[in-house]
């Protein structure tokens, strides 16, 4: 069944990698979904693999192909999580590719995660893709609370340096044309608003350098993401469908997590799967039409409460049902006929 009068929806491959790529495919498929957004992780997508041999790239699209599946985006946030962080540590050693971890010298990792994050626009552009959606990583946000007191210079430098870093990263992306989409998250450069805007200054404004709208992380952080949309009209590029339900709060707990695991009832909050949360996907599919979006739909599934085969095939209905076609004329213009 064909879906392209609207937007076209798409599974997020992040939460599968543990899957083969063939089976999550079929599964998409089989589901309903238009297409994949393909993620650099497990056997899903190698870059550099795929940056060096086009019989493996070709192999992607035939598998896509195969169970009548499309790419317009692909992944690479774990490798985007290195480029910025300080300090590099376990936690990028598990998450980023042998060949972006090497000896495991902090400042190798990051030059070899921005190699990586360059491949990623070259494969990007191979698989007919206009998007790449990932992380930015950030030297700064060790410091969010600020105490021990940060001077100003030192978050100045931070933002100097993601510059730094990114602008020739984002050079590529334009050689090739395709946008970076930037999940504005916690632990990355922007995480809200206004480090969004001090963000994009960093950069000039590089034209490469865009948004990919995934409220989740705007919802428990008490950031409003409809006008998160509109505010950032001109760089919203892709979108990220996942889930945040804020549970009432008990005046024991607050949005920091408190160093409890996902689905702990404790928690002030969770991430849920797609439409059983406190986001307003309808007011937000409205806002991005207003804003004429035009991209694809991406289904990003976590809930630790629910298995991901039920919450997927659940989502792509719930998502479906808020993608109506926009009218063709203002609905008052009827008034205007005797």
């Amino acid at each position: 069944m064909s879906h392209e009068a609207t937007h076209p929806v798409t599974l997020f491959t992040g939460q599968w990698a543990d899957l083969p790529f063939e089976e999550v495919a079929r599964l998409a498929s089989e589901w309903g979904y238009d297409g994949l957004e393909i993620a650099a992780s497990g056997d899903h997508l190698d870059l550099a693999r795929a940056d060096e041999d086009d019989a493996y790239l070709q192999s992607r699209l035939d598998t896509l192909d195969r169970h009548g599946l499309k790419v317009w985006a692909i992944s690479n946030h774990l490798a985007g999580q290195a480029v910025c962080d300080d300090p590099i540590d376990f936690r990028h050693e598990a998450i980023v590719r042998p060949y972006v971890w090497g000896d495991g010298d902090p400042e190798g990792v990051r030059q070899r995660a921005a190699a990586d994050m360059q491949r990623s626009a070259r494969v990007a552009r191979k698989l007919g893709a206009d998007v790449v959606t990932g992380f930015t990583g950030s030297k700064i946000w060790p410091y969010v609370a600020m105490f021990p007191p940060v001077p100003a210079s030192v978050i100045d430098e931070g933002y100097e340096d993601f510059a730094r870093r990114w602008t020739p990263i984002l050079d590529v992306f334009d050689g090739e044309g395709v946008r970076y989409a930037h999940e504005v998250h916690p632990s990355e450069i922007a995480y809200d608003y206004w480090t969004t805007v001090r963000a994009l200054e960093a950069i000039d404004h590089h034209p490469a350098f865009g948004l990919n709208w995934d409220p989740s992380h705007l919802v428990w952080q008490g950031v409003d993401p409809i006008g998160f949309i509109v505010d950032f009209a001109d760089r919203i590029c892709h979108v990220d469908c996942k889930d945040t339900r804020v549970r009432p709060q008990t005046g024991r707990s607050g949005i920091l997590g408190s160093h409890l695991p996902w689905g702990d009832p404790r928690r002030g909050w969770d991430f849920v799967s797609t439409g059983r949360g406190d986001t307003h996907w309808e007011d937000g599919f409205r806002a991005l039409d207003s804003i004429g979006y035009t991209g694809p739909i991406s289904i990003e599934w976590e809930d630790a409460g629910m298995d991901r085969l039920h919450g997927a095939a659940e989502a792509i209905e719930r998502i479906r049902s808020l993608l109506w076609k926009r009218p063709t004329a203002s609905f008052d213009a009827a008034f205007s006929h005797q």
